[in-house]
């Protein structure tokens, strides 16, 4: 075996067991739908078996983490953005994505299909253009109950969100609404 063969086979070894079937991610569509997706299959996994407390942190830890990889993995920054966040310091809209979750919302009241509503635009930035796509998350009833009205969430899960997130804003969503967005910023230049 030659050298570039074992460190191929070496690399492939270490690799977690999702990335060696991920698809090919060629487009800012592709980055946030891997994204939803994979973000999506652990919430509703973590809802299934210990409940929305427990759930709690997939949204908390693994969702940044998840997005991270993926920008490590495209060298594209893939974010997940809101006009209410639970986490001021992570999720804060920028002046951008604020008029897209804007528009967003008004098509959605107006009847359009919350989840078809995307947004891209090249855009002109200090560092040079970049590329700008923004993909709505429409809240799901497995939002509700961290998402929905102070009266659906159960009291443990106010209490847990409380402790976690003491300035959130994340609160009050009815199905269907727009709750935030992934937004990916591809370099051009």
């Amino acid at each position: 075996m030659n050298r570039f063969s074992l460190l191929a086979c070496c690399a492939l070894i270490c690799l977690p067991a999702w990335a060696t079937d991920a698809p090919a991610v060629t487009t800012p569509q592709d980055a946030a739908n891997l994204l939803l997706t994979r973000l999506g299959t652990a919430l509703k996994q973590e809802m299934s078996t210990r409940g929305p407390v427990s759930a709690i942190s997939v949204c908390r830890d693994l969702a940044p983490k998840l997005a991270g990889e993926i920008s490590r993995e495209t060298g594209w920054k893939v974010t997940r953005v809101s006009l209410k966040p639970r986490n001021p310091m992570l999720g804060m809209a920028d002046e951008w994505e604020q008029r897209q979750l804007l528009d967003f919302d008004a098509r959605a009241r107006a009847g359009v299909a919350p989840a078809t509503l995307q947004q891209t635009a090249i855009v002109g930035m200090p560092a040079g253009k970049v590329q700008r796509y923004l993909k709505a998350i429409p809240v799901q009833t497995l939002c509700l109950s961290c998402h929905g009205s102070r009266e659906q969430i159960p009291a443990d899960v106010s209490q847990a969100l409380a402790r976690d997130y003491p300035h959130d804003k994340a609160t009050g969503y009815l199905e269907g609404m727009i709750r935030g967005a992934v937004s990916v910023t591809r370099p051009l230049d």
